[in-house]
């Protein structure tokens, strides 16, 4: 794994280099002071991981997350910081793990182990990635970062502050709204409710209950979602062209 360290301080890279020289496969590739230089080198060494502190002149880390996920070849990022304050705002930055200093060797080896993984799955991702479009999503697990094919979502549905991604074998808790979803993704995407969306590839009709409210039958999931009364009639027209020969 080649890996770029961004910190502004000399002793906490020095710190950092003699940890990783410790690690198997890993490579250092370079070395930064400030979150500009952190992109600039890594756009010259296409690191796999970049360990970058937060508090930085000129550019602080998660400015440079942002900018290094939207690059042409996005590395895992871990942060490493003395202010643990910081850790909410380092995972909204799709941040592999989060690091305090002092920074003890076995903590850092676990997170470049989930920094490898999550480097394995965004290869695959990019290599499947349609053209204008994600192909996966970024979710949180007990075991890291991973990505998710949108694919495989059924539906998804607002809960509380969150949004559940459904798939035939689970829920995830992603960070993206209904509202982003359904612009990124409008074409596969059919509104059921205010807080509802289904990928129209898994629908498979709708039933009425004895109250009268109706509830869309989507594949592989027992559960039912309810219809509202305004994006019944688009869902009928959709379910009868989707049945015509």
């Amino acid at each position: 794994m080649r890996i770029l360290i961004a910190d502004d301080e000399p002793l906490a890279r020095d710190r950092l280099r003699r940890l990783l020289a410790a690690l198997p496969d890993c490579e250092l590739c370079g070395e930064a002071a400030t979150g500009r230089e952190a992109l600039q080198r890594a756009e010259a060494t296409r690191p796999d991981l970049v360990l970058l502190d937060i508090r930085m002149p000129d550019m602080d880390g998660l400015e440079a997350a942002r900018a290094l996920a939207a690059s042409r070849c996005p590395p895992a990022v871990v942060f490493t910081t003395a202010y643990d304050e910081h850790a909410l705002a380092a995972f909204d930055a799709c941040a592999a793990d989060f690091l305090v200093k002092p920074i003890r060797r076995e903590r850092l080896a676990a997170a470049l182990d989930k920094a490898r993984r999550l480097t394995r799955l965004q290869a695959r991702a990019m290599g499947a990635a349609p053209a204008g479009g994600r192909s996966h999503l970024l979710v949180r697990s007990r075991q890291g970062s991973e990505l998710v094919p949108i694919a495989t979502v059924r539906y998804f549905r607002a809960d509380h502050k969150y949004v559940v991604a459904r798939t035939a074998e689970r829920e995830w808790l992603i960070e993206d709204s209904l509202k982003s979803l359904e612009r990124e993704l409008g074409d596969r995407l059919l509104r059921v409710h205010r807080n509802a969306l289904v990928q129209r590839a898994y629908l498979r009709g709708i039933e009425r209950d004895a109250g009268g409210r109706v509830w869309v039958r989507v594949a592989d999931c027992e559960e039912r979602l309810e219809v509202s009364r305004r994006h019944l009639p688009a869902l009928k027209r959709w379910l009868a062209q989707a049945a015509a020969p």
